[in-house]
């Protein structure tokens, strides 16, 4: 490396971090009802994360605060967010809303109802809004919150959201971001590349999804991030 290429990689400006939102959906199988999550391995050619088994989401756009849902997320996860610095009802929607498009385009599955009142959709949101549809957030659960640590080529602060398959409609297709997607429980996973904080998520859903923990608002987030090098877990 020489002197310049050094001094750049000093000055090089970080990563900055974007808002971000993933969908975990999820269904029992069998007569011992075993939890079943939707997972897709991302292309190779992926320049975050690639070859790496992943639930569906992506970065929030401006256009998820401007689609019209059909009805409103529900108060437990709005109370959840609301203890995110920052993170007021407008944006805690908006990132259910990525949520719920990010699962539409990577897997083809739609949590819609009828709209009250059709409206213009975002150029985003076209396909997912055909037949008068309208995104629905009122079953998404607040379950957990993560920052990419530094040094990825790309940084997010991601929200995790769970909901029952049965919310969704639609066959599973593939997308240019997700490929093999298929409904894996938690044994399944343990012999697939999972980032370290899906795996932290699955090892931990079964807990969330409890009634006593669900139907809480107050019920604290786990919040992982780096500081100083360290893996930090706060609860917020």
């Amino acid at each position: 490396m020489t002197p310049a290429d050094s001094q750049s990689e000093k000055t090089k400006a970080p990563q900055p971090i974007r808002d971000a939102a993933t969908l975990i959906l999820y269904r029992r199988r069998g007569r011992d009802g075993r939890l079943e999550v939707l997972m897709g391995e991302r292309h190779g050619a992926s320049a975050f994360m690639p070859n790496r088994y992943v639930f569906p989401g992506g970065r929030l756009d401006l256009a998820d605060y401007k689609i019209r849902p059909a009805a409103p997320l529900n108060p437990v996860s709005t109370a959840r967010l609301a203890r995110c610095k920052g993170t007021g009802p407008r944006k805690a929607l908006a990132l259910a809303l990525t949520a719920i498009r990010e699962t539409f385009e990577e897997s083809g599955l739609r949590l819609a109802t009828p709209a009250a009142k059709p409206a213009l959709a975002p150029a985003s949101w076209a396909a997912f809004c055909a037949d008068g549809l309208a995104p629905d957030p009122a079953r998404l659960l607040y379950v957990c919150r993560a920052i990419t640590p530094p040094g990825r080529p790309r940084r997010f602060d991601a929200r995790f959201f769970a909901a029952p398959a049965e919310a969704a409609t639609g066959a599973l297709c593939p997308s240019p971001e997700l490929d093999k997607l298929s409904w894996v429980t938690r044994e399944e996973t343990q012999n697939l590349p999972l980032p370290n904080i899906t795996q932290f998520v699955i090892a931990s859903l079964e807990d969330w999804l409890r009634p006593a923990s669900a139907d809480d608002p107050a019920c604290r987030v786990p919040f992982h991030y780096m500081r100083h090098g360290q893996r930090r877990l706060d609860w917020e």
